[in-house]
């Protein structure tokens, strides 16, 4: 994926954007290759991105690693950095892929799902 927009909007932006979907594919256009996650409420937005869990996404798209490698670049107890790490894996802005190490075993890689993220933000 290319990027993924987290934003905040009303319910019916919501599915204003499933319609003009729904018509492209009606009219066999291209459909834009996207991923939204929408938060009705901007405060439920800033508390899943807090400045603790942003910093940590710059650390994964400068450079992906495993959760301990993260917590020491960031200086940060192991154990709240997976727990980052697993809300953002929720709402699908990181993924945790399995990697295979030549004669050292296996790791769990933490990797940006997206080359760009983009945050909009509106009070309404």
């Amino acid at each position: 994926m290319k990027i993924l927009t987290i934003k905040s909007a009303e319910e019916g932006a919501f599915f204003d954007r499933g319609r003009k979907l729904a018509k492209l594919a009606d009219q066999g256009a291209v459909i834009p290759e996207e991923c939204i996650i929408s938060f009705e409420d901007p405060s439920e937005m800033l508390k899943l991105l807090s400045a603790a869990r942003l910093a940590l996404l710059k650390s994964i798209k400068e450079q992906p690693g495993s959760i301990t490698a993260l917590s020491e670049r960031l200086h940060r107890d192991r154990s709240a950095v997976k727990r980052d790490v697993d809300e953002l894996v929720k709402v699908g802005i990181v993924t945790v892929e399995s990697k295979t190490l030549p004669g050292q075993g296996r790791m769990k890689e933490v990797r940006a799902g997206a080359q760009k993220l983009r945050l909009e933000a509106e009070i309404l």
